[in-house]
């Protein structure tokens, strides 16, 4: 593995040591992946992070902060179905959902006491928050798209959002975005804070493989619909000439696989896998947010496959096959070899990482400000 060159930034002892509890929510591993910029920010402005999560999140952060005290935070299991539609089996679990929130709130009740708190992040978890401790609900969903009943989703989720003392926005405040819609419109919550796209993933940083992969397949997402799309990839590929790789978005002791030329692992590391993105000549991935931001971050295109039945990442996928960032295909009807040969696929888009670094900033002293007598807010 080859290592790039590393760019520091600049600390400052902003929080004083506050303990901040960081919760992102367990549907996939994106969420989690979203909350490393924020970590390692607070962790520089002198914030003592907490992590609190759950099984394959947890298991992300801790692999990424391994030193950091660590909360178990269990949240709702969503089940999917194997067919395209998933609106009844979502309708099914809807009481248990809004259940969940009530019961994770009851818990974090009784564990902020215990830790001490002096502030929460809590991205998409809106049952982690007390009233008089200074809390921040991170999301991209301001307007949530689905097959039902949409009109009083976005009211139950309006309301839980102002609960907050600030919502964080990863996204740029000009329409559309990255997230389009889903963020951007006409009448934004008081406490909406844009704080630019957030990444884990840092070019400047990168550790290139030893070999270039041509085509790098990173899998994520909820079951089944994640082993469907590994599976159909599985197929395909052996038939491309060149090495390939499938990230199977599984954190854990996960077997690595080798058939012919196409390698399977379970997980790598925010630094490894920055290096086989920019090295392969297509990436092949889910529409899900925090994977465009990711490759908005490194600068790279991609083939991206919506999951069948989740409204936000059709919408996501229209929104950016539209704007020719990336190319987007069908689960069950992929065309691998079209997408190599697309005029797409080789090219490089723009990214806004110093602008996103400069609202993150601004963001962060406006919540050190909701912590008077411990934080600077300077």
């Amino acid at each position: 593995m080859r290592a790039a060159k590393m760019r520091s930034r600049p600390s400052h002892p902003m929080f004083n040591g506050a303990r901040i509890l960081i919760a992102p929510l367990d549907w996939g591993l994106g969420h989690a992946s979203r909350c490393i910029p924020i970590i390692r920010r607070l962790r520089e402005l002198d914030a003592r992070p907490i992590i609190g999560a759950d099984t394959g999140p947890l298991a992300v952060l801790r692999d990424a902060f391994p030193d950091l005290q660590h909360v178990r935070l269990p949240g709702v299991q969503v089940s999917y179905a194997k067919g395209v539609s998933q609106t009844w089996a979502m309708a099914r679990q809807f009481p248990t959902m809004l259940r969940s929130v009530r019961e994770e709130h009851q818990l974090f009740l009784n564990l902020s006491r215990q830790l001490r708190l002096d502030a929460v992040i809590s991205d998409q978890r809106f049952g982690i928050r007390a009233d008089g401790l200074p809390s921040v609900i991170v999301t991209h969903q301001l307007f949530p798209f689905t097959p039902l009943a949409q009109g009083l989703l976005r009211r139950i989720n309006s309301r839980h959002i102002a609960r907050f003392d600030l919502c964080w926005i990863p996204d740029n405040e000009e329409s559309p975005g990255l997230a389009g819609a889903l963020a951007h419109g006409t009448h934004m919550p008081r406490n909406a804070r844009f704080i630019g796209p957030l990444s884990r993933m840092d070019p400047a940083r990168a550790i290139m493989p030893d070999k270039k992969y041509r085509i790098v397949c990173v899998i994520s997402g909820p079951e089944p619909q994640r082993s469907i799309l590994e599976r159909e990839l599985m197929r395909l590929l052996p038939a491309i000439p060149g090495e390939h790789l499938i990230v199977r978005g599984m954190p854990g002791p996960v077997p690595d696989e080798l058939r012919g030329h196409v390698r399977s692992i379970g997980h790598l590391a925010d630094d490894a896998l920055t290096g086989a993105l920019l090295g392969a000549d297509l990436i092949v991935g889910r529409t899900g947010y925090s994977t465009v931001m990711d490759l908005e971050r490194i600068g790279r295109t991609a083939l991206l496959v919506p999951t069948p039945g989740q409204p936000e990442q059709e919408y996501l996928g229209r929104l950016h096959k539209d704007n020719g960032r990336f190319i987007v295909q069908v689960q069950g009807e992929l065309d691998i070899a079209a997408a190599l040969e697309s005029r797409v696929a080789g090219t490089r888009i723009p990214t806004t990482r110093d602008s996103g670094e400069r609202q993150l900033d601004v963001a962060m002293k406006e919540l050190a400000g909701l912590l008077p007598g411990r934080c600077s807010g300077t």
